[in-house]
């Protein structure tokens, strides 16, 4: 990562689940603090797999986190003191996160947003493109697809041990016993159409 020379910027850690993006954004929080930076941690209040006032990482390791319901909420607990915004599943906040990112790094903050790049059908997932487009850094990690072992960048959702529709609702927190990561050659969805990229080019010849 090239040298900042100016404060404030944002960062987004993104992948598929179980690809370590909390592991990475607690290690930052966490180099921050030991450079006594002051570091503000939010989470949304959907996201209560494990504890509901820290971030917490598949492999057990956390920090204190506050939870909040809506973007607007961080900054009542951010002052001028504060150094550093970490927010973990930047997913699950509507599109008014982003208006608040650009706020806090216009206003000299380092903001660190962690979160699904892709929903369960691997689409798009909330605002997590929009801050992908306007972040300083993007670190996108893969995990370890479940089926084969190749880098896995998509989220698999099992209904009792059967891949979920695509008719199924988008959000549905879950840990290890409803999702599991996945290559696209073994992501199943479905239900799920093709779109205009799916199709043969054939068929896109002159559009």
């Amino acid at each position: 990562m090239y040298v900042m020379t100016q404060s404030g910027w944002l960062e987004v850690i993104c992948g598929s689940m179980f690809s370590g993006k909390s592991e990475e954004l607690i290690r930052r929080i966490r180099r921050a603090q030991f450079a006594k930076q002051e570091v503000k941690v939010f989470k949304p209040t959907i996201d209560n797999r494990y504890r509901e006032d820290a971030v917490v990482s598949h492999n057990g390791n956390s920090v204190i986190a506050i939870p909040v319901a809506t973007p607007a909420e961080m900054f009542r607990y951010i002052s001028a003191a504060t150094d550093v915004v970490a927010i973990d599943e930047v997913q699950f906040f509507s599109d008014d996160i982003i208006d608040v990112v650009q706020t806090l790094a216009d206003r000299g903050y380092r903001v660190i947003a962690a979160g699904l790049d892709q929903d369960f059908r691997g689409e798009p997932f909330g605002p997590v493109p929009a801050l992908m487009a306007i972040a300083e850094s993007v670190t996108k990690l893969q995990a370890v697809c479940t089926v084969c072992g190749s880098p896995a960048s998509r989220t698999q959702r099992l209904i009792n041990g059967a891949p979920a529709s695509y008719d199924d609702p988008v959000i549905l927190v879950g840990a290890s016993e409803a999702y599991e990561p996945r290559c696209r050659h073994h992501h199943e969805v479905p239900g799920k159409q093709n779109k205009w990229y799916g199709r043969p080019l054939s068929e896109r010849a002159g559009e």
